[in-house]
């Protein structure tokens, strides 16, 4: 049974409304013109037997059996008209049609107490009915009864057989409601409640939902940047202490890195309505594994012969630098065995895991060859061959009327095939706009004799010898 004043659900056969504290009638009240047409069909046959009661009295005849008939007929007649009324009264008020079509009439002649009242009884009849909720709410709405307008519309959101036309339109007009008086919890609390993806899509920038963790909360044994996301516009705040962030705490505008250690790490998104989230929480406890670092081939030390540094075993994510720095993602990746300088050199060489850098290997170097042939020897003794076989013309290169130039430069010292030591030189081209480009021409100079060759790999990536007074009888 519902409320005839509110629409609001109530105990069978009470007396009165809970919810508004209307007082219920039972029968409801007769229509002013069935009433009357009623009491002037009554008042009729009263006349009419009066003045026929009188005739027979004034022809003085015995009436009593005459007058008893009428009056029998009188109330039979009554009785009739009284049942007949009952019986439409009664198929009205059972009339879901005619309940609807009255409530319309009131709500065009302005009678919206009436139109209440015939909604109420509607719903009765079709309680299942949505339709008949929004044309309550309505009435409601053009009485500025905002409070029964929300309550309904609410009923709406919240019925399981509103279709998704209906629950968009009473989100709308709910939202509208909160919207007008700039009551933007509400709209956040209802778009939450809703669990209705289209829905909070389609008003996302009046939901303040709490934020997301990239990581998930747990134990690490690497450094983890920590990524803190949320939907819609607005700002993220967060503690690393546990306690509750507010806007005076730090504004999250970039990754936060967990290094080693424990974190309690609070966070809440503020939309731009001024709307905050529910807080989400991350705990996090990081124990990075010790890197350890890599093994090199060639002790620090003096050495007197070319000599190659390989790192020995695993040589994945190996980073190393020559300038005495400790190596990053960002310095040189070792590839495969280096040629040791001349002189004095330092090298330092680290894994680097998941962005965290192992423990480092420092080799320091002394490479002094047992010669008087210098590398700018070799490089002389290259250039003075190549302008002899006419690609260039001058000792700086030149080799046509433009500024580019071929130049010789001295790249490493190594040990090729056992057969002896030897200066590598390469060509390079620097063209008019001083851009250089290695040729892929080498030349070999011998450490100790001063003999050149010509320098080739094979299939193997192996260096070759190729001499330079057989190629010149060829």
């Amino acid at each position: 049974m519902k409320c005839p004043n509110c629409g609001a659900k109530m105990p069978e056969n009470s007396l009165y409304c809970e919810h508004c504290g209307e007082d219920i009638h039972i029968v409801p009240d007769f229509e002013p013109e069935l009433e009357l047409n009623i009491e002037q069909i009554i008042s009729g046959i009263t006349e009419e037997a009066f003045e026929e009661a009188k005739g027979a009295a004034d022809k003085r005849k015995p009436a009593s059996k005459h007058i008893l008939k009428v009056v029998l007929c009188i109330v039979a007649v009554i009785l009739l008209l009284a049942g007949g009324c009952l019986g439409i009264l009664f198929y009205q008020y059972q009339s879901l049609e005619y309940q609807v079509g009255k409530a319309k009439q009131c709500v065009e002649r302005g009678q919206y107490d009436k139109a209440v009242d015939y909604y109420n009884r509607a719903l009765e009849l079709d309680q299942e009915s949505i339709a008949l909720k929004f044309a309550l709410a309505e009435v409601y709405f053009l009485k500025n009864n905002k409070i029964e307008y929300e309550y309904l519309l609410r009923s709406i959101v919240h019925d399981e057989g509103a279709t998704t036309e209906q629950l968009e339109s009473a989100y709308g007009k709910l939202i509208a409601i909160y919207r007008a008086r700039k009551d933007y919890h509400s709209i956040n609390e209802l778009l939450l409640a809703s669990n209705n993806e289209k829905i909070m899509l389609t008003y996302q920038d009046y939901i303040a939902r709490k934020p997301e963790f990239s990581v998930k909360y747990g134990y690490y044994t690497s450094i983890q940047p920590l990524k803190i996301t949320a939907v819609g516009k607005g700002k993220i705040y967060y503690t690393m202490d546990g306690s509750i962030p507010t806007e005076d705490s730090t504004q999250y505008t970039a990754p936060i890195i967990l290094d080693e250690g424990d974190y309690i790490i609070k966070a809440y998104f503020v939309n731009e309505n001024g709307i905050g989230s529910d807080v989400v929480t991350g705990e996090y406890h990081i124990e990075i594994d010790e890197i350890p670092e890599p093994e090199v081939s060639a002790f620090s030390g003096d050495y007197s012969v070319p000599t190659y540094i390989e790192i020995m075993g695993e040589d994945d994510n190996v980073y190393y630098t020559t300038d005495g720095t400790v190596p990053t993602a960002l310095s040189l990746q070792y590839t495969g065995p280096i040629p040791m300088p001349l002189g004095k050199s330092v090298y330092k060489f680290a894994r680097i895991v998941d962005g965290v850098t192992g423990n480092v290997a420092e080799c320091n170097y002394n490479l002094v060859l047992n010669t008087e042939f210098t590398t700018e020897q070799a490089q002389t003794k290259v250039v003075s061959y190549v302008n002899g076989t006419g690609k260039i013309r001058d000792a700086e290169g030149h080799f046509d009327e433009t500024e580019a130039m071929y130049k010789y430069q001295y790249q490493a010292v190594i040990n090729i095939n056992d057969e002896g030591h030897y200066y590598v030189i390469a060509e390079i081209l620097m063209d008019s706009d001083g851009i250089m480009t290695k040729t892929g021409n080498n030349f070999a100079v011998n450490v100790y004799t001063g003999e050149l060759f010509k320098l080739q790999k094979d299939g193997n990536n192996n260096y070759t010898l190729v001499e330079i007074q057989r190629e010149s009888q060829e």
